[in-house]
């Protein structure tokens, strides 16, 4: 670990047990940033303290602190009196509760540092707190005084090692009123789906691979002025447009975000919108022509059957006038017959 230098010193206070620590910033600023200048001569411009009653600069040696008072008076306040301080967190973290994690609003969160311990002596008790809170799954509350204010404190365990956030008292938080749309808006089923499934779809994210493109930009522009060069063309951001259709937006969002992690399209089901109304009457004339094959297939094969049927019919009716036609000629064979027979008997003579 980098050794950064301390801007604190004191110790831990956890019932009866003292834990000399060296508090140390647990983030760094990596943000450029920039002088003022003259644009006439490119001159750096630059702010001096200056004494309104002698009308001179004076230097940081000379400077102290002081508390302007309603009427505008100064009073004094040395380092001395600040260090005499009536308060048992003026050089300790005094920790007061042990809560879970949950129970802390993000919006309390501050500053953020590490309690190193302050040598070997430390590193017992040291030790025992930060396995004491890993074990219990909770945090420790505690009170401290920096930069001339008490202040309320967190401390949880990160590795191997006591991080402390500094928290804002209950009473620095905002309430969030008049802040939400004062317009009653209707979420429906279908919306909340669209937006699960882009949650979904741009899923979680390895924090580290996030990067400040911004300074980046900036990097290449400095880089650019400092050798002659032209400073690189931003491109023109994307015309964004009034969102007309929630719906819509929420698609091609779903979209998109599957397309950047080379995904296959993501299936959407849409809910009926106003363009719909329009091609009614083609899905209407569809269905009419549709319906119209059917009946003429139904009417054409009802023509074939009575058809078949008048066919069937007539059929019956011939084989019906043959039938009677043999059993006519069999009756008139018949007769002939008898008549013959009755023909070719001979008579008798009388004697």
């Amino acid at each position: 670990m980098l050794i950064v230098r301390s801007i604190w010193n004191g110790a831990i206070s956890f019932g009866l047990v003292s834990i000399p620590i060296k508090l140390v910033n647990a983030t760094e600023s990596h943000s450029i940033s920039f002088r003022q200048i003259h644009l006439e001569d490119g001159g750096r411009i630059r702010y001096r303290k200056v004494c309104e009653l002698e009308e001179k600069e004076v230097g940081s040696a000379e400077i102290g602190k002081g508390y302007e008072d309603a009427d505008g008076t100064i009073i004094p306040i040395t380092d001395d009196d600040l260090s005499h301080l009536p308060l048992p967190t003026a050089k300790t973290i005094e920790i007061v509760a042990f809560v879970p994690a949950d129970r802390i609003d993000p919006l309390q969160m501050d500053a953020a540092y590490y309690l190193a311990a302050g040598g070997a002596p430390a590193a017992k008790p040291y030790t025992l707190l930060r396995e004491a809170l890993k074990r219990s799954n909770k945090v420790a509350i505690a009170k401290f005084a920096l930069r001339g204010r008490e202040r309320l404190g967190m401390l949880r365990v990160v590795e191997d090692a006591i991080a402390m956030h500094g928290l804002l008292w209950p009473d620095e938080v905002r309430a969030p009123q008049g802040v939400a749309p004062d317009t009653k808006v209707t979420v429906n089923d279908k919306e909340l789906d669209l937006a699960d499934a882009l949650m979904d779809t741009l899923g979680e994210i390895d924090l580290d691979d996030l990067h400040d493109e911004y300074r980046e930009a900036l990097e290449e522009v400095v880089a650019a002025k400092a050798a002659g060069e032209t400073v690189p063309e931003a491109p023109e951001p994307a015309k964004g447009g009034k969102v007309l259709d929630l719906m819509a937006a929420l698609e091609k969002s779903v979209r998109d975000a599957k397309e950047s992690r080379g995904e296959e399209p993501a299936e959407v089901r849409r809910l009926p919108q106003r363009k719909s109304a329009r091609a009614t009457p083609k899905q209407a004339g569809g269905k009419k022509s549709t319906a119209t094959a059917t009946a003429k297939k139904t009417t054409a094969s009802a023509k074939k059957t009575a058809a078949s049927a008048k066919k069937s019919t007539a059929a019956k009716k011939t084989t019906s006038k043959s039938t009677a036609s043999k059993s006519t000629a069999s009756k008139t064979t018949a007769s002939a017959k008898k008549t013959t027979a009755k023909k070719t008997t001979p008579r008798k003579r009388s004697a």
